[in-house]
């Protein structure tokens, strides 16, 4: 039940498609196997202009296996997407320009690297790998590992001022899970919060002041939570009867997308008002919000 961990414009990070209307904007990347296989898409952020980024396999290691580009995370210029891919039998990260061109892959190991992050300078970027968090510079070199070796540790984000990274910890010995932060180098860790679930896939409200995140802590369904940076202030974003997976912010900070149920929904903070951008049928998830404002002429 965790999220499948799942991009990119040049520059000003404008084209996601054609309609009648002209170009729409790339404002959410998102995760789809509507064509069989895990790949990256991009939309406007109502839903429209959807496209694909990342290509098909053109030779798979297994012929039977599907191919997994998931778990897209946008540079804060809006410039690169880095993603996690099972295109060589085991789970690495790779990055790509916003259009889908020039990827490159970073890492290359036997166990699974998951659920990529950016520094704000882009310089560096941080991902889980067999129950630890590591840090590494933005070509791949520099590896570093920042978790406690003591426990098992993933889906790290790094806030958009760059002082910490939020992540998961779970209880050695339990199912129990909870958000945490630290300092990037790894040091200054401290518990965010402290309830009896599990908790999935933080990520920060764009001014670094809060963390939403989903959990079962208060029944059998999987809802979103925020909390701030300081431990204090948890607060429900809207009831649910269904399970709520992988939030992200608007570069606003009015906005939270999710997955629900294999579609992408967005809910406004405050008053509450759902929006369903994709359908169930395609199997979507992951939804991550271009940091980047939209310019006032787009």
């Amino acid at each position: 039940m965790t999220a499948a961990t799942v991009l990119w414009a040049i520059g000003a990070v404008l084209v996601a498609g054609c309609t009648g209307d002209g170009p729409v904007r790339s404002d959410i990347a998102f995760v789809s196997s509507r064509d069989g296989d895990y790949a990256i898409f991009v939309m406007g952020a109502d839903g429209g202009g959807e496209r694909r980024l990342t290509e098909s396999a053109s030779e798979p290691t297994d012929e039977n296996a599907i191919f997994f580009q998931i778990e897209p995370a946008w540079s804060a210029d809006g410039a690169r997407i880095a993603f996690a891919s099972g295109r060589s039998g085991t789970s690495d990260i790779y990055v790509m320009n916003a259009d889908g061109t020039g990827t490159t892959r970073l890492t290359e190991t036997e166990d699974n690297d998951t659920h990529p992050t950016w520094s704000p300078d882009g310089s560096a970027i941080a991902f889980a790998r067999a129950g630890d968090i590591y840090n590494m510079d933005a070509d791949g070199s520099n590896l570093r590992r920042i978790s406690d070796i003591n426990a098992e540790e993933s889906d790290p984000a790094w806030s958009p001022d760059g002082e910490l990274i939020s992540y998961v910890r779970r209880t050695p010995g339990t199912p129990v899970s909870n958000v945490w932060v630290m300092n990037p180098d790894g040091s200054g860790r401290r518990a965010l919060t402290r309830q009896n679930g599990r908790a999935f896939t933080p990520a920060w409200s764009p001014d670094s002041t809060r963390i939403v995140f989903a959990t079962n802590a208060d029944g059998e369904v999987y809802e979103l939570y925020t909390i701030g940076a300081d431990g204090e202030g948890l607060r429900s974003v809207a009831p649910t009867a269904g399970d709520n997976f992988e939030p992200s912010w608007s570069p606003d900070g009015t906005t939270i997308a999710y997955q629900e149920a294999g579609a992408i929904f967005t809910v406004e903070l405050g008053g509450g008002y759902v929006e369903k951008l994709t359908d169930n049928a395609n199997n979507d998830s992951t939804p991550v919000w271009n940091p980047r404002p939209p310019s006032g002429d787009e």
